[in-house]
């Protein structure tokens, strides 16, 4: 039997894909909780994403959101990563979310400190992750703003990031242009 080199490629990204799903699963979290949930789109799925960036950037004037779907569609898949935000209940042991006690926090639609610390955690892991796999990527806010919008991920999870996974000779993540 013969592969063709996208095949092959593609094959690579999506295995790519499942290890780094997993070592956002597998990242330490705070208190032991985990919260957080990934997503892996391909094909139209991932254009959809691409296509919201675009709406997202004209609406809000967000240049880096247009260049940014341009990285989307260049990528073989996208995995997103993401967290169900919740307090700890560490309460006035805590006060990093600069609130008396965890009700406060959630009174006032704060964010819980340690919800960004673990997605940025988790985040770390899997770009590793992904260099270990000689994957062309790069962590993108956009995107991931892009999939909360589309709520893709579920109501509940407000705090995002894309990691689209590419194999080409040079990475289209880098080096990247503003349009003119």
């Amino acid at each position: 039997m013969i592969y063709s080199a996208e095949e092959m490629e593609t094959r690579a990204a999506l295995e790519a894909a499942a290890r780094v799903c997993a070592a956002a699963r597998t990242a330490p979290k705070a208190c032991g909780i985990d919260r957080i949930q990934t997503l892996t789109l391909t094909d139209a799925d991932k254009d959809a994403v691409a296509r919201e960036m675009e709406r997202l950037g004209e609406e809000m004037g967000a240049e880096f959101f247009i260049r940014d779907a341009g990285n989307v569609r260049a990528a073989k898949v996208l995995v997103l990563i993401g967290i169900v935000e919740a307090q700890r209940g560490l309460n006035k042991i805590c006060g990093y979310c600069h609130y008396e006690d965890c009700a406060a926090c959630r009174a006032n639609n704060g964010v819980c400190v340690y919800d960004p610390v673990d997605v940025g955690i988790a985040l770390g892991s899997a770009a590793a992750t992904a260099a270990d796999c000689r994957m062309d990527s790069r962590i993108l806010f956009s995107a991931g703003r892009a999939a909360q919008s589309l709520g893709l991920l579920g109501e509940n999870v407000r705090l995002i990031y894309g990691l689209p996974l590419a194999v080409t000779g040079k990475s289209p993540f880098f080096d990247r242009k503003k349009k003119a």
